[in-house]
């Protein structure tokens, strides 16, 4: 059987990377697909591919990385393509260099093929279907897919370009072959665009937004690619037939708001029902292939279901092992992903500086050393072939020296040996003439003749000898010159060959000197090599410690903005109405804000000088933050206790100094305007504020001491009038209602208006008691000055009292009107009580404004005590009876439903909805207000 599925398998693969132009055989890559679930691995379609022509021809390398992609994709968790990554990238290198109708895209796709493989093999938690649960991706994904996407975009463009370029139809043989992988490539798109904005929702959770701006618009040019992708591909026949295309939205997500995370919907890709393959005569023709045994093919089918059921509660496992692995890392995880990424980038940047300037350095030393080598052989060589032509000279000259005295020697010994023969020729004569003198006559005449030719011809031999002894004599002259010749040849070559031997000695040292030079050069290069790779370190730590100051003080800004902020909010306030303040505060705080603006101004500069220490800066940050809101308050809170026009001015200059604050602040913030930040303009607006409290400052001290006191005497009997005129205007009110209403409703105004004219009876008294015991103070206390001397020694308490009685009539004035509504029908019983309650607050601020200065055993202060809490004890029969007075209307008018239809009904229940909902609305926008 296993024999068998290799068969099937080969066969397969035979069968559907071929160098036809058309695509890939659904039925052959399946078969192919279950041949390595059922191997557990894909060694035979290793076995077989390394044999394929793919460096040949195109098609062939294009069908090839199709395969592989599905084998990738849907194949055994076990395809080991790790070790086959080299082949993929030579292949694509290959392919990417010649120009072909198919190289660039088999390029593209091998590029691809190779950083899927990698991905995987770094996170073997995704598995290469890509599809994940959203926990393990949270977990695991800690690398940039803006890469695989580009590369996915980059090849589908390429394709639809060759495609538009050869008006090649996507319903033709040749275009579905260039389209084919295209289907793989929008399934891993779909997920992988998904696992991209997650991750970027992530970061933003835990880095600042600026330093994600970079991210932003890579991320905003992927997404359009992906979206023109889609779109070509979504008006393609081909793709209508395979695949459904997701819809992408029309605009990236805000990664700014973190609720967007929860508009963001996962595109899912649906895969049509695939048509049956109709060529089985054709593939048996190709191989002549038996037709299979249908119950052999129901066994295979059965057995192979029994498998994957055996192997689906195994999977499972695996999956919640996996899951559980991915749970304990994804913390991390994410803790380390940030300072990774930022360590991995000083890294590169450190070692593509390292490599740069060994390279350096070791051409420096390279051509230094081959530049001396070079030079010194050459020299060498010349001075080796000087002296060997020397030495061959000398040789020659000593071989001639020595035959020559050789041939010398010889001349002498023949010479000697004629000198010997010749004196023993002369004996022999001498010998033969004294034996001629001896002997007898006879024998004289032929001894005689004898001796005469005998004398000739020792004669003729001593001639001879004579001339050969010459002959030699002339041949060792000349040997002798030739000698002495040779001798000053060879004196000569013994001379240059000392010279030569000097020179050579000079040359060495000279080859010493250049090693010890370029020893010394090379050296000094490691040193700077040292000191650069130290300095790029230390500017490292430098720059990282700059981002982290920068961050700090960026921090502080944010926290001085909303201090700034919240003082404006103070200034629009309706509640900040009563708060006043005074001119000498305000001066005084200006004054301080001023000297905290040059402060940082000068901390600013200091900061710009050197930026490793902003702790200088951030205090000055937060010292004029705090100041200047300050002054803002109080400026709005002087502006409560002065004219209207002067109020409006100084409201206004205190919102320029907000504004200004606001705008050096962000420029503060933000690195490209960090340099030009300048405070200039919030000092003019706080100098304007300054000269405005001065101003305000003389204009109170020009106030005349008469007109303070006769402002106090006037609003204090303003004060009794407006509650005389209250009283009289409630007599007026129950009048009005007896006339118009009966029964209940009479009864409930009756008594609330009863309530309402004791509360403004017991508040008339309050005030009697208070001017009483106003004047009780003023006589005790002025001594020997007058009352206007002592209204103006008091200002601060006079201005309180005055504050406190225009309090009183105008909730006196308020209590009418809202008790005139009430009777009428135009108002609601909440805003009596609510007058109620303010009535008490103002009457207690002018119980409090007249203890001041009262002595505590005064018996008017005790009157003007029991005067109050008779006014409390009023003000509370009056919320009791508006309640009671409501309860009882309420009661008398139930709502009848029996003459409304059920429609009706309905329509009002979805109204009185509404408006809840409208009310909840209103109410959260206040609350985030």
């Amino acid at each position: 059987v296993l024999l068998a599925n290799v068969l099937h398998s080969l066969q397969s693969i035979g069968k559907s990377i071929t160098t036809a132009e058309a695509p890939i055989k659904e039925k052959y890559a399946r078969k192919i697909l279950l041949g390595t679930h059922k191997e557990g691995g894909a060694v035979t379609f290793w076995s077989h591919v390394v044999s394929l022509p793919l460096a040949s021809n195109a098609i062939l390398s294009w069908k090839f990385c199709h395969m592989v992609h599905k084998l990738l994709r849907d194949g055994h968790p076990n395809v080991n393509s790790r070790g086959h990554v080299p082949s993929i990238k030579q292949m694509g290198i290959l392919w990417g260099s010649l120009h072909d109708r198919y190289g660039h895209i088999v390029a593209l796709y091998a590029k691809f093929l190779c950083i899927k493989i990698d991905f995987h093999c770094k996170h073997k938690e995704i598995p290469a279907n890509l599809e994940t649960p959203d926990e393990v991706l949270e977990r695991t994904i800690a690398v940039d897919i803006n890469k695989v996407i580009s590369l996915y975009c980059c090849a589908c463009d390429v394709v639809f370009r060759q495609l538009e370029t050869n008006s090649t139809s996507s319903t033709t043989s040749v275009g579905q072959c260039r389209l084919a992988p295209l289907v793989l490539v929008i399934q891993d798109c779909s997920p992988l665009y998904h696992y991209l904005v997650k991750l970027l929702f992530k970061l933003h959770s835990r880095i600042p937004v600026d330093a994600l701006l970079g991210h932003r618009e890579r991320f905003r040019n992927q997404f359009d690619n992906l979206t023109q992708f889609f779109e070509k591909a979504r008006g393609m026949e081909f793709f209508k037939t395979i695949i459904q295309i997701p819809d992408l939205p029309d605009s990236p997500p805000n990664f700014l708001r973190a609720a967007s995370l929860a508009d963001h919907v996962k595109p899912v890709v649906v895969r049509n029902q695939e048509l049956p393959d109709d060529d089985d005569t054709e593939t048996q023709l190709d191989f002549g292939e038996a037709p299979v045994d249908p119950v052999l093919r129901e066994t295979e089918v059965d057995s192979l279901r029994r498998e994957l059921e055996a192997v689906k509660p195994e999977l499972q496992m695996f999956k919640a092992e996996a899951q559980r692995a991915v749970v304990q890392l994804k913390e991390q995880v994410n803790m380390l992903e940030a300072e990774l990424e930022e360590q991995r980038t000083h890294k590169q940047m450190a070692l593509v500086e390292n490599e740069h300037l060994r390279m350096e350095v070791e051409a420096l030393r390279t051509q230094s050393a081959v530049a001396a080598s070079l030079q010194a052989s050459m020299h060498f060589s010349r001075l080796k072939e000087k002296h060997a032509e020397l030495v061959t000279r000398h040789a020659d000259l000593m071989r001639k020296n020595a035959d020559m005295v050789k041939q010398l020697s010889s001349t002498q010994q023949a010479q000697e040996e004629l000198f010997k023969t010749k004196e023993q020729m002369a004996q022999e004569l001498e010998q033969l003439r004294q034996e001629k003198y001896t002997k007898v006559e006879l024998p004289y005449n032929c001894q005689m003749s004898l001796g005469k030719a005998e004398i000739m011809q020792v004669q003729t031999a001593l001639q001879s000898k004579e001339k050969a002894g010459d002959e030699i004599n002339s041949v060792l002259m000349g040997l002798q010159a030739e000698k002495e010749v040779l001798l000053r040849s060879v004196k000569e070559q013994e001379a240059e060959l000392i010279n030569l031997r000097q020179a050579a000695k000079m040359h060495q040292a000279t080859l010493v000197q250049e090693r010890e030079r370029s020893q010394r050069e090379t050296s000094s290069l490691q040193s700077q090599l040292q000191a650069k790779v130290r300095s790029s370190r230390e500017s490292m730590l430098q720059q990282k410690l700059q981002e982290e100051q920068f961050c700090l003080l960026q921090c502080a800004v944010v926290e001085a903005e909303g201090i700034i902020l919240d003082a404006v909010a103070k200034v629009d306030d309706p509640m900040h109405v009563r708060c006043v303040s005074t001119p000498e505060y305000l001066i005084n705080r200006a004054k301080t804000t001023l000297v905290s603006i040059d402060k940082m101004q000068q901390s600013h500069a200091g900061y710009l000088r050197n930026m490793d220490d902003a702790s200088g800066l951030l205090r000055a940050v937060t010292q004029f933050s705090h100041l200047a809101a300050d002054t803002i308050v109080n400026g709005a809170a002087t502006a409560h206790a002065v004219p209207t026009d002067e109020a409006d001015r100084l409201t206004d200059n205190c919102r320029d100094c907000a504004t200004h604050c606001l705008q050096f602040l962000k420029e503060l913030k933000l690195k490209p305007t960090l340099q030009r930040a300048d405070p200039t303009a919030i000092r003019y607006v706080v100098q304007r504020i300054l000269n405005q409290g001065h101003d305000l400052q003389h204009k109170d001290a020009d106030i005349q001491k008469a007109e303070l006191a006769d402002l106090v005497d006037t609003e204090m009997a303003a004060t009794s009038t407006a509650i005389e005129e209250a009283v009289l205007k409630m007599d007026e009110i129950l009048s009005q209602a007896r006339r118009d209403t009966s029964g209940v409703k009479l009864e409930v105004n009756q008594s609330i208006i009863g309530s309402c004219s004791d509360l403004m009876k017991a508040i008339h008294m309050l005030v009697t008691a208070a001017t009483d015991l106003q004047k009780d103070i003023v006589e005790s206390g002025r001594g020997a000055g007058s009352v206007k001397d002592f209204y103006a020694k008091n200002s601060c308490w006079t201005e309180g009292l005055i504050s406190a009685s225009k309090t009183v009539g105008w909730t006196a004035t308020q209590m009418v009107e809202s008790a005139d509504k009430v009777v009428t029908d135009r108002g609601k019983y909440e805003e009596l009580i609510v007058c109620s309650h303010e009535i008490a607050a103002s009457t207690a601020q002018l119980v409090a404004a007249s203890k001041v200065k009262a002595d505590r055993s005064n018996k008017k202060l005790h009157t003007l005590q029991h005067a109050s809490r008779h006014v409390n004890d009023m003000a509370a029969v009056v919320v009791t009876s508006t309640k009671a007075g409501q309860m009882q209307i309420e009661d008398k008018n139930p709502m009848d439903f029996s003459g409304i239809s059920l429609i009706k009904l309905k329509t009002e229940e979805m109204e009185s909805q509404v408006n809840s909902v409208k009310v909840s609305i209103d109410h959260n926008l206040g609350l985030f207000q």
